[in-house]
């Protein structure tokens, strides 16, 4: 189990967590391979951008190697740059950069980097030339989703401009790679559009003379219900942590999948209190009857979605309550009606459903969200407990 971030050995005894991310790394694991299993022609790369998407970057990642996630991939170059720094070693990607960017520091750590467009392929090989070593590089095609990637129209010069590059020793191509805009729709007509894009891309890479060594499009989605997007690598973000991309692909289970991060709380008061008794800012609920409240002391400053106010499910003394009222910066109620609680009893707010708690679904539905946005927005000031490290 790893201490709570920041946290130094005192010799005093430790002071009971207000909250807990509790992050499962067994589960994580099992999740890796499950996630290999869907795809087993092709690496996979475990996505821990977003400090493993809420669940500890550095942790996470040493699982995921140990579980055979062959690549590990950031969005940010310092991302990348702070797993190297953590001891890793192994095949890494970072893909969200701006120009003046660390390059040289990338290349020194032998950090692959993503280029998408001509501006992006002078830095890298600007930096090159200055380190004397060879960038490794993946080019990116926007096929569809309209967001990064170098459009279709401007591909011949960059992959020219790269083959070029290859020539001077400067960079090598080492991947050629897309995004997926609606993997999380089954049959979306843009899918198979942004494939044939895809094939269109490899195809015009491969006629100006680049080799990649790896082809890769599938992201979470795609690696569970799109064979014919593995490639030579797929790359798994939300799934690797045991939430589903979508509700409409199916529940984590039906993957073989399991949810990596409970979070709870300590109850920090019950009060018995009046009926018509208003609650939280605005008193948009008041209580229908004599009733008694709990107090847990998380709230949107800790990442709990003020969207959820009135919605959010809780698991408190075994049965499901929901938040009354708002939610307030460090802090929600809820309604235990005829029920009875004492300090510090737990409040679950979300787990794999064990317990019989919510999920991370179920807080995404009570938001009008997606999972992804629940376990990545828990601020810094929840620890984060890592349990399992050990294989064995």
């Amino acid at each position: 189990m790893t201490a709570p971030a920041g946290g130094e050995p005192t010799g005093l005894p430790p002071t009971p967590m207000r909250a807990r991310a509790v992050v499962d790394l067994a589960a994580l694991r099992a999740n890796v391979r499950a996630l290999r299993a869907c795809a087993p022609r092709a690496d996979l790369m475990a996505v821990v951008k977003s400090d493993a998407y809420g669940h500890g970057a550095v942790p996470c990642a040493r699982a995921a190697r140990r579980a055979g996630a062959a690549w590990l991939g950031t969005a940010t170059p310092e991302e990348a740059l702070a797993l190297r720094a953590a001891g890793d070693t192994g095949r890494l990607l970072c893909w969200l950069w701006t120009p003046g960017g660390p390059w040289r520091a990338a290349i020194e750590a032998d950090v692959d980097v993503s280029v998408s467009g001509m501006w992006a392929l002078r830095e890298v090989t600007d930096a090159a030339r200055a380190c004397g070593r060879t960038a490794r590089v993946h080019l990116k095609i926007d096929t569809g989703l309209g967001r990064n990637g170098c459009p279709p129209a401007a591909w011949p010069e960059l992959t020219a401009a790269a083959r070029a590059a290859e020539a001077e020793g400067t960079v090598v191509v080492a991947g050629v790679w897309s995004h997926f805009a609606c993997a999380d729709e089954p049959g979306h007509p843009s899918i198979a559009a942004q494939l044939n894009v895809f094939h269109e891309a490899l195809a015009e890479a491969g006629r100006a003379g680049l080799r990649p060594e790896v082809r890769h499009m599938a992201n979470s989605p795609a690696t569970l219900t799109l064979p014919e997007s593995h490639f030579d690598l797929v790359r798994a973000g939300i799934a690797v942590y045991g939430v589903s991309p979508s509700p409409e692909i199916g529940l984590p289970s039906d993957f073989g999948l399991r949810q990596v991060m409970t979070l709870s709380a300590d109850v920090a008061l019950v009060k018995q209190v009046p009926s018509g008794h208003g609650v939280s800012y605005g008193h948009h609920y008041v209580t229908p009857g004599e009733t008694t409240l709990a107090l847990v002391p998380v709230g949107y400053a800790d990442g709990i979605p003020r969207h959820a106010s009135g919605t959010g499910p809780v698991l408190v003394g075994g049965k499901w309550r929901t938040v009354a009222g708002r939610v307030a910066m460090d802090q929600f109620v809820v309604d235990l009606g005829g029920d009875s609680a004492q300090v510090g009893d737990e409040a679950v707010l979300f787990g794999p459903g064990d317990r019989g708690e919510p999920t991370v679904e179920d807080w995404a539905r009570a938001a009008g969200t997606i999972g992804y946005e629940i376990v990545t927005r828990i601020g810094a000031r929840v620890p984060r407990v890592h349990v399992h490290e050990d294989e064995h």
